[in-house]
C-alpha cells in the first residue's frame, strides 16, 4: 500500500484544514489506519487513528472534539478534518495505515507498516 498525504496549508488560529490520505492500490478495508504528527523540537506524536473495521476511533485527548478521522472506502481516502486549530497543532502529518493493528497498539508507531511523505500543517497565532 501506498499512501499520498495532501491537504496542509498555513492557517490562522481557530481555523480548519482537511487532510487527506490516499491509498493507491488497495483499499483501506482490514487496515487501521492513524494519523501522527512531528512538531519541532518534539517526538513524533499520536493524533488520531481509524479501526480496521472503520466503526471506532481514537484521538489523543489534545485533539478531542476538535479533530475528526473518517474515511471513504470507495475512494481510498482517509481524512482529518481539524477544526479549532491552535498554534500548537503545528507539525508535519503523517497518516499511517497497518494490519492486524489491535486495539491496545493503535496509538504506536510501530504498529504501522505503510507511512504517506507527510504534510505540513501550520497555524499561526
Amino acid at each position: 500500500v501506498q499512501l499520498q498525504a495532501s491537504g496542509g496549508g498555513l492557517v490562522q488560529a481557530g481555523g480548519s484544514l482537511s487532510l487527506s490520505c490516499a491509498a493507491s492500490g488497495r483499499t483501506f478495508s482490514n487496515y487501521a489506519v492513524a494519523w501522527f504528527r512531528l512538531g519541532s523540537g518534539k517526538e513524533r506524536e499520536f493524533v488520531a487513528a481509524r479501526s480496521r473495521s472503520g466503526g471506532y476511533t481514537y484521538y489523543t485527548d489534545s485533539v478531542k472534539g476538535r479533530f475528526t478521522v473518517s474515511s471513504d472506502n470507495a475512494k481510498k481516502t482517509v481524512y482529518l478534518q481539524m477544526n479549532s486549530l491552535k498554534p500548537e497543532d503545528t507539525a508535519v502529518y503523517y497518516c499511517a495505515a497497518g494490519q492486524g493493528v489491535i486495539t491496545s497498539s493503535l496509538r504506536s508507531p510501530d504498529a504501522y507498516h505503510y507511512w504517506g511523505q507527510g504534510t505540513q500543517v501550520t497555524v499561526s497565532s
